[in-house]
């Protein structure tokens, strides 16, 4: 009779561990899927604030594209502008220089009209120097100068010997005359002034014969 007391709280005690096992079992698995549940809302949210970084992150280059191609547009014109000015630039650079010489052009005209009726030559003279006397000075403003040539030294950088001439006293390769005369614009030469240069005159190239011979001889 014990030993069937015995038996039945044997049983009795492992039903209830058994119990206590399903119990906590249960426990875990709610647990567990507590967990797997808070997981799941966490990588959600992460999964949301990711979308909604990558739509700003859209939303940013979608503007940064407008503005570089808004960009472009304007250079585009900014370009095209600066290239038509240019063109214009070059296509009417002398214009401020034609308008400073249209008064000799006027001058001109005007004495050409009486010129015919003149009767006093030396009235005549005088007004063509004056005109000539404006030229120059527009020239002169513009910073184009006359090259003094006569009596300088022949120089390859200003002068254009078209013929040589003999004169006596007067040392070799020297400028006699101007056929032409030659201008500097600013620091460059736009035209060469056409000269006679001097000969070596027969001193010096008796002196010079001399002193071939001198030098022959002593050799």
């Amino acid at each position: 009779m014990k030993k069937e007391k015995h038996e039945i709280k044997i049983n009795g005690d492992e039903q209830e561990n058994k119990n206590v096992k399903n119990s906590s079992d249960s426990n875990n698995s709610i647990q567990n899927e507590n967990t797997d549940n808070e997981n799941l809302k966490e990588l959600t949210e992460q999964l949301e604030k990711a979308n909604q970084k990558i739509g700003q992150f859209e939303n940013e280059i979608s503007e940064y594209k407008d503005k570089l191609l808004r960009k472009a547009a304007e250079f585009e014109n900014y370009k095209r502008r600066t290239e038509n000015e240019q063109l214009n630039l070059l296509k009417y650079a002398a214009e401020s220089f034609i308008v400073k010489i249209l008064p000799i052009v006027d001058d001109f005209e005007r004495s050409l009209l009486h010129i015919d009726n003149a009767k006093d030559i030396d009235s005549i003279k005088q007004g063509i120097k004056l005109v000539y006397d404006k030229l120059i000075k527009i020239l002169n403003d513009q910073g184009v100068t006359k090259i003094d040539s006569i009596g300088k030294p022949f120089d390859v950088h200003f002068h254009e010997a078209l013929m040589q001439r003999k004169a006596d006293g007067v040392e070799q390769h020297t400028v006699l005359d101007e056929i032409e005369k030659g201008y500097i614009y600013k620091d460059k030469v736009i035209r060469h002034a056409k000269v006679v240069v001097s000969e070596d005159s027969l001193e010096e190239t008796a002196k010079q014969s001399d002193i071939e011979n001198q030098n022959s001889e002593d050799k």
